[in-house]
This record gives structure tokens, C-alpha cells and sequence, in this order.
């Protein structure tokens, strides 16, 4: 039997947000000529995974931080210490880029996938909601 705390999260929503941190080189090829952003540089990159969902009344979670963390590790190891443009899909970089090649490699593995945030300095991010299906 549930405790009456217990029953009233049936109901609540919550969101449920990992971070995780590379390092990484790039250039920005696509970058009017003359911009800085077309010579290699590097970022210490802070990316932010939101899911969102209800709390499950037994476990008390909208989704198990571990999860999120396992459908993150593979591309962060690919992702830190590289020269980002020679990995497929990243020939151009930017932020807004980076962002939407990870929700299509973490979208079917975290349900409830609600928004990515991805900095490249502590000053400049960009936060990405998904295709808009």
C-alpha cells in the first residue's frame, strides 16, 4: 500500500537533468571568411540532458540518472580529446549542430528525451528541443 505522499506523485511531472563535460577541438569551415571560429580552437564543453515525465509513485523517479548516463558514455568517449569536424555528422560544428547529433543518437535510447543544452563557454550556449515533429 502507498502512503498518501506516495499516491500524490502519480500525478506530478518533473524534469530530470544530467551533465556531463568533454574537451574538444574543431574549426567551423561554413564561418564567414576572416571569422575566428574558422581556425582551430577548442571548448570545454558542458552538455545538459533533460527528460521529462512523470514520477513514478514506487521508485519516486521520472527516469533512472544511470540511463541517461549509459546513453551519453559511448559519444562522449568518441567526443572528448577529438577534433570534432572528423567525426561523420559533425563536419560543421557549431553548437546548434552538435545538438541535434546528439538527440538523434540519445532520442530512442531516453524516452522522454525533452531538451539538450550544449556549452561551448561559460557565456555561450545553445538549447535544443528536438525536429518539431
Amino acid at each position: 500500500m502507498l502512503c498518501s505522499w506516495c499516491r500524490s506523485l502519480a500525478i506530478v511531472r518533473a524534469q530530470l537533468k544530467k551533465s556531463f563535460t568533454f574537451e574538444a577541438a574543431q574549426t567551423l569551415p561554413n564561418a564567414p571568411e576572416g571569422h575566428k571560429c574558422r581556425l582551430m580552437h577548442g571548448h570545454s564543453f558542458k552538455l545538459e540532458i533533460t527528460v521529462e515525465g512523470e514520477v513514478d509513485p514506487v521508485s519516486g523517479w521520472v527516469y533512472d540518472h544511470a540511463k541517461i548516463s549509459a546513453a551519453v558514455k559511448p559519444l562522449l568517449e568518441l567526443l572528448d580529446h577529438s577534433y570534432v569536424n572528423e567525426i561523420e555528422g559533425l563536419e560543421n560544428p557549431t553548437i546548434e549542430n552538435m545538438c541535434a547529433w546528439f538527440w538523434r543518437r540519445i532520442e530512442s535510447p531516453c524516452p522522454g528525451l525533452y531538451e539538450i543544452v550544449l556549452h561551448e563557454t561559460p557565456t555561450a550556449s545553445c538549447v535544443f528541443r528536438g525536429f518539431g515533429d
